[in-house]
């Protein structure tokens, strides 16, 4: 009884692959079409791309091309080939406006950006793209059933994109380019107002802040001790139990007692 079973599974797939073979062969178009449809149905879809590739370029127009279209696209989808995918789902969003597919399309398409999106601590180009397109989707369709998961992955690519700039932001204090840390780290803040990495931002404006002042020539070291007891007071207005106040208030006797030695 095995061996039957497992000779008829082993004609069913022959008998498969030999369809696939043939309607890879095939000069017709529908044969193609059917066999891509039924591979799709059974999710082998990186057979059915295949095919789908062959008739794509002819076979706009059709009656069974919108469906054509959207198969062809999930199958990328499915594949995670998501640049493809989001060209396919674009393309038939710009080319079946009227489709029931439409809203589906438009999200799935955004979503294959975010798909692309690296670790914060790469280039950041797709993010930046991926939060462009779920933004249009999500003002186009604010009544959405995919609204509330379009907000949320805005949400996680807006937060990589925030700790991508915190970690160069402190970089510059890291290799003690402290002048330069100081812009970045305003700049960081002012483009992030709610960052959860503000109290570790002002800190580290405090301790460039001070750096630079000391390293400073004589003539600038008051006004830059100054901004660096300013800086301190920012971070204790900001959280008068910040994690680095110890560390804060030993920098400020530091910072007290030179201008006290500089106005002798």
């Amino acid at each position: 009884m095995k061996k039957i079973l497992s000779i008829l599974i082993l004609t069913l797939i022959l008998g498969s692959c030999s369809e696939f073979q043939n309607a890879l062969k095939t000069e017709e178009i529908g044969v193609k079409y059917d066999v891509a449809s039924r591979l799709y149905d059974k999710g082998n879809y990186d057979k059915a791309i295949r095919l789908f590739e062959q008739i794509a370029p002819t076979y706009r127009g059709r009656p069974q091309a919108e469906k054509m279209f959207y198969m062809y696209a999930q199958s990328y989808y499915k594949t995670k080939q998501y640049y493809s995918s989001a060209y396919q789902f674009e393309s038939f969003v710009s080319s079946y406006p009227k489709s029931e597919k439409i809203e589906e399309a438009s999200y799935l398409a955004a979503l294959s950006y975010s798909k692309l999106s690296p670790r914060y601590s790469l280039d950041q180009v797709d993010t930046y793209k991926a939060i462009d397109k779920l933004q249009a989707f999500i003002d186009q369709y604010p009544t959405s059933t995919y609204l509330a998961e379009a907000n949320v992955i805005v949400k996680d690519l807006r937060e990589k994109l925030e700790k991508k700039a915190f970690e160069i932001a402190i970089q510059y204090n890291t290799i003690s380019d402290h002048k330069a840390a100081l812009i970045v780290l305003d700049n960081f803040i002012t483009d992030f107002p709610g960052t959860k990495f503000k109290e570790e931002a002002l800190f580290y404006k405090l301790d460039s802040s001070y750096k630079l002042a000391i390293e400073s020539v004589e003539a600038k070291k008051v006004e830059r001790l100054n901004n660096a007891r300013t800086a301190y007071l920012n971070l204790i207005k900001f959280n008068q139990s910040s994690e680095f106040k110890k560390e804060a208030d030993e920098m400020l006797v530091r910072i007290d007692t030179d201008l006290k030695q500089i106005s002798k």
